[in-house]
């Protein structure tokens, strides 16, 4: 979604991503090898799109020569996300086969990468997707949902990332970049108003020091007011949906000489606002449309609703160029969170077993409001890398990993009939300890032909304790603590090869393995059992094309890929006892296609297009869970297991995995009054979503197409820019998840949001 600009107006070919003074990339190309054939009339424009490199492999080099699936964002195309106040759910759709969600408000997204994630919602849960911040893994879901501010760039790597990024990457991994401290004295200011009385505040400046040192701060302040009404007279939260969010980050760079640099960075985070809003019977029975007369300002709840977060962080990057052709790398990095949420799970107030007109809206058949907290959490993580640094026809990497981290979780139930008394509190305790060595080897063979391998061994240990200090009155009985232990060890890795069929094209073809440790699950709270999943592993095979064409007015990629996955670990996630229970299925597939496409087709106007395909299956026929509690109708064979009625969910999609996504965007410029203006669109699409692993006509998500819309004038020399925006441009609102314990309780996106900006650079 970059923009393009006029020639007068370098600094903002900068920010859209057309020229890159710094390792920068744009949402990567993509579509078909028939773009290399469509027409452009006339001579030949003076833009064209320029280098675009990434460190998808830890090296620095051209998209077109990382022989994977590899997309990347930057500039404006954030921005222009970021303009709603939305947190880092904008991204679902935005880049071919990704998708986020989350039940548990801005606090916890969920990532899937090629229909690979997990819905759990467990504040340990492990995911297959790993995300990377700084060159530091963000193990747990709290950490992965730090706010999008001054970045260098985001890189979405598709398929299993074995080797280089091993830490429970199957799926692949989301890499980001912050803007690094630099030797001039620069930086911006942006300020923004929008409906629901937001205001979106964000800054950096960059400061030289001299003696080779240099400061960055960056912030970020988002806020909106209570926008959703509860009409329940004795709600004791009368307003909800509103948030304050602020992040800031510093940075010191040292860098006495061309031969060592070391980067030191801080960052914090502190949330204050509602967690995820559960609206009751808000699906219409025997249908996936909300009930007639659905207003998402309102609501009628007896429950306490609150969410609480903070997060804080630092790492050190060190890199020391020892000669004789071999640099070493340290990357140390240190995170902690403190969190507690607390929401209205059955979405309304009352019970239906108080009597007529004592509950609602609709049936409620027990009152449910729960809050989950992260009192202790400490991630201590350590990386060394050597590597070469001659050039030439061989190169090379080897290093070290550890991980440590240590969580307690508490987890409180509550009454809402009667003064939202405690009646119920469990407690869980996890350690987790893992060591890693990987290398990889790239070999250019001559003839066009490059090869990459890459081998990681990684061992993964957990020690897990439970415990249900206050019983609730639906599990009574005192069953003591509960313990499990886990030890696995894995050998993963990758094996490419790459060759260039003209100057500038690629084609490629991968293939590679991943692993995610075992998990353990306990919400005592709620049952009586610790559930464990085994390891899982994938391998998966990868053929695409990668290219410039027209006088570098194009740049598409199209990519193919296969994986098969055994043992994969899925979240039985609520059903009638509203208890998370992980279970293995012994093999899921996929398979699908990807592309993108960037073209310039007239001076000052830039097309982006992207989509992908994916097909994904489970493949075990005795795996079963548990079905809603009630209301739903489940289409899936049910059979009865232990005096429960499960579902058999052999064959079906994985949750949270659209078949079809698909993105676009323009954007045109024009001289006006001495400046620019510029108007651009955006809009993504993904097809219907099943919420769980079991498939039910009300539980099945709506296809759902969003778009934007931005229009500005940048003046000024390009130091100064003011925009007019609209998300959600057509005020579309389904539900996107669910509460299946208790009655057809969903949630949803956000409604239209409209506003205007002011930014300025120094």
């Amino acid at each position: 979604m970059p923009g393009v600009q006029s020639p007068r107006q370098p600094r903002r070919l900068v920010r859209h991503g057309l020229v890159c003074h710094r390792p920068a990339a744009v949402a990567c190309a993509a579509a078909a090898v028939a773009a290399a054939l469509l027409p452009v009339a006339g001579p030949a424009a003076a833009q064209e799109l320029q280098t675009i490199t990434v460190t998808a492999e830890r090296r620095l080099e051209n998209i077109r020569d990382v022989p994977s699936s590899v997309s990347a964002l930057q500039g404006e195309t954030l921005e222009v996300l970021n303009a709603g106040g939305q947190d880092i759910r904008q991204l679902a759709s935005r880049v071919p086969s990704l998708n986020i969600e989350s039940s548990f408000g801005r606090a916890f997204p969920r990532f899937y990468i090629r229909g690979l994630g997990n819905t759990d919602f467990d504040l340990n849960a492990s995911q297959p997707v790993s995300l990377v911040f700084d060159d530091v893994v963000q193990e747990n879901p709290i950490l992965k949902g730090f706010p999008i501010f001054d970045l260098e760039r985001i890189e979405v790597l598709r398929g299993p990332q074995g080797t280089l990024f091993g830490r429970n990457s199957p799926a692949g991994v989301i890499k980001f970049e912050s803007a690094r401290p630099t030797s001039r004295f620069e930086g911006y200011g942006l300020a923004g108003i929008g409906r629901f009385s937001t205001v979106n505040l964000e800054g950096a400046v960059n400061v030289p020091l001299g003696q080779g040192l240099a400061l960055r701060v960056s912030m970020q302040s988002q806020n909106r007011d209570d926008w959703v009404d509860n009409t329940f007279a004795a709600g004791p939260t009368r307003e909800l949906e509103g948030y304050s969010d602020n992040a800031a980050r510093l940075q010191l760079l040292y860098a006495p000489m061309t031969s060592l640099s070391v980067l030191a960075s801080v960052h914090s985070r502190v949330l204050d606002g509602s967690a995820r809003v559960f609206r009751a019977n808000i699906i219409q029975a025997g249908t996936n449309d909300l009930v007639a007369g659905f207003d998402v300002t309102k609501v009628s709840q007896d429950g306490v609703n609150f969410q609480d977060l903070r997060t804080s962080g630092a790492n050190v990057r060190v890199r020391w160029d020892m000669g004789n052709g071999m640099a070493l790398s340290s990357i140390t990095g240190l995170e902690r969170v403190k969190a507690l949420s607390r929401g209205d799970i059955d979405g309304g107030f009352g019970a239906d077993f108080l009597g007529p007109g004592n509950s609602g809206p609709g049936f409620i058949p027990f009152d449910a409001e729960s809050a989950d907290g992260m009192p202790k959490h400490r991630q201590l993580t350590q990386e060394l890398r050597l590597e070469s640094t001659t050039g030439g026809a061989l190169s090379w990497l080897a290093g070290l990993y550890y991980f440590d981290e240590h969580i307690r979780i508490d987890s409180f139930n509550y009454t809402s009939i009667g003064g939202n008394a405690q009646n119920g509190y469990a407690n869980q305790d996890q350690q987790n300890k893992a060591y890693a060595a990987f290398g990889s080897v790239n070999l250019d063979v001559g003839g066009g032909v490059k090869l990459r391998g890459g081998l990681r061994y990684t061992k993964d240990e957990k020690d897990f304790v439970a415990n249900r200090v206050q019983a609730p009155p639906f599990s009574p009985v005192f069953i003591g603590q509960r313990t499990a232990s886990t030890s696995a060890d894995n050998v993963s890795g990758d094996f490419s090869a790459t060759y260039a069929l003209a100057p500038t094209v690629n084609v490629y073809a991968r293939v590679a393995t991943g692993f995610r440790a075992p998990s353990i699950q306990g919400r005592l709270l709620f049952g009586d059992t610790l559930s464990v999943a085994n390891e899982e592993t994938v391998t998966s095979y990868e053929a695409g094309i990668k290219g410039d064409f027209l006088d570098r007015k194009a740049r598409a990629s199209f990519s193919v890929f296969s994986y098969t996955m055994k043992d994969q670990q899925l979240t039985a996630v609520g059903g009638a006892a509203n208890f998370n229970q992980l279970v293995n299925a012994a093999k899921t597939t996929g398979q699908g296609f990807e592309f993108d496409l960037q073209l310039i087709p007239l001076p000052n106007l830039l097309l982006t297009f992207g989509g992908s395909y994916n097909q994904t299956k489970i493949k075990d026929p005795n795996l079963a869970v548990q079905v809603c509690g009630g209301g739903c109708t489940v289409t899936d064979p049910t059979e009865v297991r232990g005096g429960n009625t499960v579902a058999l969910i052999d064959g079906n999609a994985l949750p949270q995995a659209p078949r079809t996504v698909l993105n676009f965007s323009a954007r045109y410029g024009m001289p006006l009054l001495g400046g620019e203006g510029f108007i651009l669109t955006d809009w993504a699409y993904r097809s219907k979503i099943n919420f769980f692993l079991y498939e039910s006509v009300e539980f099945t998500g709506k296809s759902l197409l969003e778009g934007g819309l931005r229009a500005g004038y940048l003046f000024g020399g390009g130091k100064y820019e003011a925009t007019a925006w609209v998300r959600n441009i057509t005020d579309k609102v389904v539900a996107v998840g669910g509460i299946d314990f208790n009655n057809l309780t969903g949630f949803v996106n956000e409604p239209r949001t409209y506003g205007v900006s002011f930014k300025a650079f120094f």
